[in-house]
């Protein structure tokens, strides 16, 4: 009789763990969990004075707004990523990554240009090539802005309230 008691409660605990287990790999289906959002300004300066064969030179200022978004990627959690110990929690999470980063071409304005007599405007590829040029820098600049940390700081945030929601009373949530 004894047996069949600790048989049952193995299996009643075994069956409660897979059931956490479950719920807690939910959070694969939500994906890419966007947690942090920036909007940047770059300023975009060219001249080409320094050509020898043209006369006079030319300038152009240009802005471009970009929104970037951060966030972790929920889908790479596996079982392996997941500790359960009745109501504590110990969760390892990827590092967040950039999701997006969207320029809008309303966002790139012309603040100020200027040709001399003898020469042409920037046409319209040259200051796409900027906007380009641009754009990869504000990529590059990209873990000097801080929005990783911050996506990192939020979806702990959210995840740690999600997991108190589900009942676990000690979440430990760390980056690997």
């Amino acid at each position: 009789m004894v047996v069949i008691v600790l048989l049952l409660g193995c299996h009643n605990k075994q069956q409660q763990l897979q059931d956490q287990m479950q719920e807690v790999m939910a959070l694969q289906q939500m994906s890419d969990l966007a947690t942090a959002q920036y909007v940047v300004t770059k300023i975009i300066k060219a001249n080409d004075n320094k050509t020898w064969y043209k006369l006079g030179d030319r300038k152009i200022l240009m802005s471009c707004k970009a929104t970037l978004t951060a966030g972790i990627d929920l889908s790479a959690i596996t079982p392996d990523n997941v500790h359960i110990d009745d109501k504590a929690i110990d969760l390892q999470l990827p590092h967040a990554k950039l999701i997006s980063l969207s320029i809008k071409p309303e966002d790139v304005q012309k603040e100020y240009e200027s040709e001399e007599l003898l020469r042409d405007p920037f046409t319209s590829e040259e200051r796409n090539a900027l906007a380009i040029q641009a754009e990869m820098q504000i990529r590059n600049s990209v873990d000097s802005l801080g929005i990783l940390h911050t996506g990192e700081e939020n979806a702990t945030l959210f995840i740690t309230n999600f997991l108190t929601r589900l009942g676990y009373k000690k979440v430990t949530i760390h980056f690997a």
